[in-house]
């Protein structure tokens, strides 16, 4: 019986139990017009033992799967406690032509994941849509707020006592 919550794995008697990795596929950030090459993140997480083999894998337009070779990437790895992540560099003229996947080989069983290439266009859309959405809501607010004081101005000003705008058949305005 396993006593430790932190831990991903539990001793049975004398057995191990392995944990498969959660694997996702991330871009990272760069400064487009100043880089010439984009970046692809694969971090594995969450597993036991914390030992992985990454692979990458690229298709182009509905193509078949291409292995990605030594000769087209550059690949880092990097490992901290409780994930392993590897950094795939890609050259920025490919960036928006292929669909790459990470697969991650561990004693549990090969895990894959992919991501999109050349999507930014619809993040983009995404981004002015939500400011769009908000400048309506501020235009909203103000509208409101101001039709608001209007209503509440008209309200306090109450009926004029001044007579020659007053109309009020019952007293004398004589000045």
């Amino acid at each position: 019986m396993c006593v430790c919550a932190a831990c991903c794995c539990c001793q049975t008697s004398d057995k191990q139990i392995i944990v498969k990795p959660v694997v996702s596929v991330y871009p990272a950030e760069t400064r487009k017009h100043l880089e010439v090459k984009s970046f692809l993140l694969c971090v594995a997480s969450a597993m036991f033992p914390p030992l992985v083999r990454f692979s990458w894998k690229r298709q182009k337009d509905n193509g078949p799967l291409e292995k990605v070779t030594s000769a087209d990437k550059k690949q880092l790895k990097l490992r901290e406690s409780g994930r392993t992540t590897s950094m795939l560099l890609i050259p920025q003229r490919e960036s928006g032509t292929y669909k790459y996947y990470c697969s991650v080989q561990h004693e549990g069983g090969t895990v894959k994941a992919q991501i999109e290439q050349g999507n930014e266009g619809l993040v983009t859309y995404q981004v002015k849509l939500l400011c769009l959405m908000y400048t309506v809501l501020i235009v909203k607010s103000l509208v409101y707020c101001c039709g608001l004081s209007l209503l509440m101005i008209l309200r306090n000003k109450g009926p004029s006592t001044n007579c020659t705008h007053a109309v009020d058949y019952d007293t004398d305005c004589v000045g």
